[in-house]
């Protein structure tokens, strides 16, 4: 518990287990998470809907279920991001004009949140279609808790938000190109994008050609190994420590002419030296990123705004999205996106663990600072790449090759923001990354929330 009275700011394992054992009901702990998000709310703009009163009669459902001890979120608030349904909810996809219908069943990332007896108290922002690094929509940003003035990221910030405020401990998000790694790195959080096939997509046209995956923002490793495993269907995992790893560092950047600023350098060396402090040996390798990569990744982008366009009235959608979609469209109709590139890429970053002889790669997460809170919305086509692209180039080459990623902090920026690193292992190394992470959380531990 946050302050020995109020569960607001526990964690997802402190709440389940106090649940479990009858210290507290789930209708208690989500009322105080309601009355938190109410203060809250109004100077982040997190949410697009709060379900006050569905979400305390879930949890009353949850008290009266007999088999608590079976429920490893027992009890949990947490928040979905607005593109993943929600049944009796539209799918909002980050406007209104990208609103999809009232969902009649929950996506399957959904339903396994609440048979694992979480409780979802609200919908997340998202900027429209998912397509931006930045949380914001024409009405209001969405703001970073640790300086209103910053955005969370995107596109997952509304959840990044939520989680760095404390009003709930676990939030579901999605990463395309990066949407649950950026806003995790400018909010400080936990953010896992697991490898590809290992928790369930389902997201629109094929998931943007099966870059985009399920996933949870966190304040500690421990909450993100519980929610990426009932995510995943599994039973929940423990934490391992990991045995001795050969570890690459790099910092060189997928995006020419976009480069770490010190900050960012400086989490980098920061990692490699709490690595080698941990028993781990670290050597420079640093990957190739093809100019070809670059323009393949625009493409598929472009391309996914184009297809799920083709279902909505593209006229009331915002001039930055409606640009992507001409561009997608072009893209599209060239061939310009293939399966085959898709696949070399994966090929080739597998390959390179193998001929580096590492078992990890570490990187920034960023290159510079989060970006101001403004109305991106209203701004040009060209104003969003740029800022997207220069600030967060270092998730997207992974979601083309379908490997899990990790997110986490290792310190502070000189003004005050968090400062994180990104880890990138081989298929299956979903809980070698957390057990990294888990390393580096014991030997340096992380303020959880921005409280204040």
């Amino acid at each position: 518990m946050s302050d020995g009275t109020s569960w607001v700011g526990a964690t997802a394992k402190q709440i389940s287990r106090a649940v479990r054992r009858g210290d507290v009901s789930a209708t208690q702990v989500v009322a105080e998470t309601l009355e938190q998000i109410a203060i809250s709310e109004p100077s982040l703009d997190a949410f697009r809907v709060v379900r006050a009163g569905e979400a305390l009669a879930e949890a009353e459902k949850v008290d009266d279920q007999e088999d608590l001890a079976n429920l490893p979120l027992a009890g949990v608030p947490v928040a979905v991001k607005e593109n993943t349904a929600v049944a009796g909810l539209p799918t909002w996809g980050g406007s209104a004009a990208a609103r999809g219908p009232v969902a009649e069943v929950d996506h399957e990332v959904v339903r396994r949140l609440r048979g694992a007896g979480a409780v979802v108290v609200g919908v997340t922002r998202m900027p429209e279609m998912g397509l931006w690094a930045v949380t914001d929509d024409t009405d209001v940003p969405t703001r970073n808790p640790w300086d209103r003035d910053r955005t969370p990221g995107g596109s997952s910030g509304g959840s990044a938000a939520a989680v760095a405020a404390g009003l709930v401990p676990i939030a579901q998000g999605n990463d395309g190109l990066g949407s649950i790694r950026i806003p995790a790195a400018c909010c400080g959080l936990v953010g896992l994008k697991p490898g590809r096939g290992v928790i369930p997509a389902e997201l629109g046209i094929d998931g943007w050609f099966g870059l985009v995956e399920n996933g949870v923002l966190t304040t500690t490793v421990a909450d993100a190994v519980l929610g990426f495993s009932v995510l995943a269907g599994r039973e929940p995992a423990k934490l391992v420590e990991p045995g001795k790893l050969r570890v690459g560092i790099s910092t060189r950047s997928p995006v020419v002419g976009v480069q770490p600023d010190e900050p960012n350098r400086q989490a980098v060396a920061t990692a490699a030296k709490l690595l080698v402090d941990a028993g781990h040996d670290t050597v420079t390798a640093e990957p190739r990123y093809p100019t070809s990569l670059g323009l393949r990744v625009l493409a598929t982008w472009f391309a996914s705004a184009y297809r799920e366009s083709r279902q909505l009235d593209v006229s009331k959608l915002q001039p930055r999205t409606r640009q992507h979609i001409r561009l997608g469209k072009w893209a599209w109709k060239a061939g310009l996106v293939k399966q085959s590139h898709r696949d070399a890429w994966r090929e080739a970053s597998i390959k390179f663990f193998a001929d580096h002889n590492v078992d990890v790669l570490v990187t920034p997460a960023l290159a510079a600072a989060p970006p101001a809170a403004e109305q991106y919305s209203t701004g040009s086509w060209r104003h969003n790449m740029s800022v997207s692209m220069k600030y967060a180039p270092y998730a997207a080459p992974w979601n083309v090759a379908g490997l899990p990623a990790i997110v986490f902090p290792v310190g502070v920026r000189p003004d005050g923001l968090p400062l994180t690193v990104q880890i990138i292992g081989p298929p299956d190394s979903e809980l070698l990354l957390l057990g990294i992470a888990g390393q580096f959380e014991v030997r340096n531990p992380w303020q959880r929330h921005a409280f204040g």
